[in-house]
């Protein structure tokens, strides 16, 4: 009798413990997306790139003219959708047809969005290209331009001093060194990420 009781206390322990077990690994599912070392190694690849793509634009003088591009009158970016964005790749610059190579051609969307200073000592943010809302494993890279007031902007219709004073037209940024030649330090980011 005591002998069966033991065996019938080792299964019902036995049993406890298997379905704690189970339990413990419905719990945490393993899917694609879970962070793994492979898709560490993608991010920090990505985040790479992205870096790379900016320090190449900056250096090759791409990067300030796509801040650039901009018409004064309608106001918004050249080309660009009803929203004033490029929502289908990179603006049609030469540093948009570098972002859509890069990160294009091996399914990776992208966002860059352009933060700034504003003449009230805020902060700003336009985005120029929005492909959607990043997923948890998107990774970001930053660079920081100069605009000066003697830039003209991209539909070549006036330099930005040209249009802070003419009350009809208007860029995306005030001047904040009115006094200056520098017209505003801008942060370009770009966020990418897996599709």
């Amino acid at each position: 009798m005591r002998a069966q009781a033991h065996t019938l206390e080792g299964f019902a322990a036995a049993i406890i413990l298997l379905s704690g077990v189970l339990f413990a690994l419905q719990a945490t599912a393993v899917t694609p997306l879970t962070a793994s070392t492979s898709n560490q190694h993608i991010e920090n690849q990505q985040a790479a790139v992205a870096e790379g793509t900016l320090a190449a634009a900056e250096a090759n003088g791409t990067l300030a003219p796509t801040l650039l591009y901009w018409n004064a009158t309608a106001e918004r970016f050249i080309g660009s959708g009803s929203d004033g964005v490029y929502t289908g790749g990179g603006p049609p610059t030469p540093f948009g047809a570098t972002l859509n190579r890069t990160f294009g051609a091996d399914r990776i969307a992208f966002n860059v969005e352009i933060s700034f200073r504003t003449a009230s000592d805020g902060r700003g943010r336009t985005r120029i290209v929005y492909m959607g809302s990043p997923s948890d494993n998107a990774v970001a890279a930053t660079r920081t331009v100069a605009l000066f007031d003697d830039n003209t902007v991209g539909d070549g219709s006036a330099t930005l001093a040209e249009i802070e004073a003419d009350p009809n037209r208007e860029f995306y940024v005030d001047d904040t060194d009115p006094d200056g030649p520098l017209y505003g330090v801008m942060e370009v980011r770009i966020v990418a990420w897996r599709i």
